[in-house]
């Protein structure tokens, strides 16, 4: 037997011997990695879990060949948030890739805009169908709350309740439900509208509210809120507005100056419209009418005294009351021919006026400053203060008389008081001047801006007294 052994292959062509490089096992190491990788695009939705939570980053395991990084800004639609109220250790999330690889090579991803994409698509899909949405309020801002519905929702504050808030930050947290009221993707806009989600639902109890609520009746409310244009009643079921028009029998230049938020105030049904759901109240209604007032206690021909607010080209109105003015027409203001009322009165004087027209339908009040010159009788109010020594044995006005006597003179300081007029006694009324020419009657027709007052260009003219010594002009 030979110390040598040839072996022998047993099938030359089946056996090829296989040279196995290192450069080999790379490439195909790499491959199997490669192959067990998730593969991820930009702008994709994937899904990982959360391995790592630092105050400014959030780790991210999606089965990529890195972990993926979550700045803290790109956790929640919430500004400076601390990641670990967002997310904790173990979480299963999703996030959107924002870029695959940064200059740092890493990957970046946003839960937020992954959140925020989904939220898009269940958002359209509910106010399709016209549901509601729920989230926390978590921020107020300018107008209204930011609600988070998935992405950042807007609810104005006059949609809040069903009438306007005034402090916004105790809703803060809150859960609140809402109707979707407008919709823009483009745009990254979404309106809601908690009012619609209560006027929805309380649509039973409002009617009957309604149907409880008859014009012509007084009621009690709170004033919730004023707006230039009036104010708004909680009546303790719905709100209802004054308009300016109806806050008070006087001028208002605005609702503030009348009534404030908080206060309570008896209203007077005008009018409810089921429709619209809309309540109109007075509170003039409910308070004394100064002009009936007025028109009770006075009549035509009286004397009153009272104080000149404001001339006008044809003439000068006169407070006579609170909140009631009259116009003295030119014509009136004296026997003799005027060409401007400031040749005869100025603002804030005081003196008598005679009644000579009072239209209470048309709150109008025509007086004379001349024939309040010629005494006449005294409304019973001045009466109470000048007593025995204004009058005649008849009850008429001495004109005269009453600026002479010392008692007069107290009793008029003590009436001026009461009134907030000056303390000064009043001027002693002098005898009309002699005529230098005829109350221009066709003037007074012919000056569009008497109109109106007609009332007071109508009134008779009194004849001026006789002057012996003074030659009346012919007509001009």
């Amino acid at each position: 037997m030979s110390d040598q052994t040839t072996l022998t292959a047993p099938d030359e062509e089946a056996y090829v011997p296989r040279v196995i490089a290192f450069d080999d096992l790379d490439i195909d190491f790499d491959a199997a990695i490669d192959a067990s990788m998730v593969s991820v695009e930009d702008g994709q939705i994937v899904e990982g879990k959360v391995v790592k939570v630092d105050k400014d980053e959030v780790l991210l395991d999606i089965g990529f060949k890195t972990e993926g990084v979550i700045p803290a800004r790109e956790l929640s639609i919430r500004n400076d948030i601390d990641p670990s109220e967002i997310v904790s250790f173990g979480d299963e999330i999703e996030a959107l890739v924002l870029t695959k690889e940064d200059k740092d090579g890493r990957l970046v991803l946003s839960k937020k805009r992954a959140q925020y994409e989904r939220a898009w698509g269940d958002i359209e899909a509910t106010k399709e169908r016209e549901g509601v949405v729920t989230g926390p309020v978590i921020e107020v801002v300018k107008g209204g709350l930011i609600v988070d519905i998935g992405l950042r929702g807007f609810l104005p504050a006059s949609l809040v309740e069903l009438r306007r808030v005034r402090d916004l930050q105790p809703y803060v947290g809150q859960e609140l439900t809402a109707k979707i009221i407008e919709l823009d993707k483009n745009r990254n806009n979404v309106v809601l509208s908690r009012r619609a989600w209560l006027e929805e639902t309380q649509k039973e109890q409002r009617e009957e509210f309604l149907d409880n609520l008859k014009p012509g009746e007084v009621r009690k409310g709170v004033v919730s809120s004023v707006v230039n244009f009036g104010a708004f009643v909680d009546l303790g079921g719905m709100d209802g507005l004054i308009h300016v028009s109806e806050l008070s029998w006087k001028h208002v230049d605005h609702p503030g100056s009348v009534v404030a938020v908080g206060d309570e105030v008896s209203i007077q049904v005008l009018d409810v419209d089921r429709d619209r759901e809309r309540i109109s109240l007075s509170l003039k209604a409910t308070q004394q009418d100064p002009w009936q007032e007025f028109a009770t206690s006075h009549r035509v021909a009286e004397l009153v005294y009272g104080r000149v607010t404001k001339l006008v080209p044809f003439g000068a109105f006169v407070q006579v009351g609170d909140g009631i003015e009259g116009l003295v027409h030119i014509s009136e203001m004296s026997a003799h021919h005027v060409d401007l009322p400031e040749q005869v009165v100025t603002p804030s004087e005081e003196l008598w006026v005679k009644i000579i027209d009072l239209d209470l339908q048309r709150r109008r009040i025509s007086l004379s400053i001349k024939q309040a010159a010629e005494g006449g009788v005294v409304s019973a109010e001045y009466q109470e203060h000048f007593g025995e020594h204004a009058y005649d044995n008849e009850g008429n006005f001495i004109a005269t008389e009453w600026a002479e006597d010392p008692a007069v003179e107290e009793a008029w300081a003590e009436y001026e008081a009461e009134q907030g007029f000056a303390t000064e006694a009043p001027p002693v009324a002098e005898a009309a001047p002699p005529a230098v020419g005829p109350a221009a009657a066709e003037d007074v027709a012919a000056d569009p801006a008497a109109e109106p007052f007609a009332a007071a260009a109508a009134a008779p003219v009194a004849e001026a007294p006789p002057v012996d010594d003074v030659e009346e002009p012919g007509p001009a």
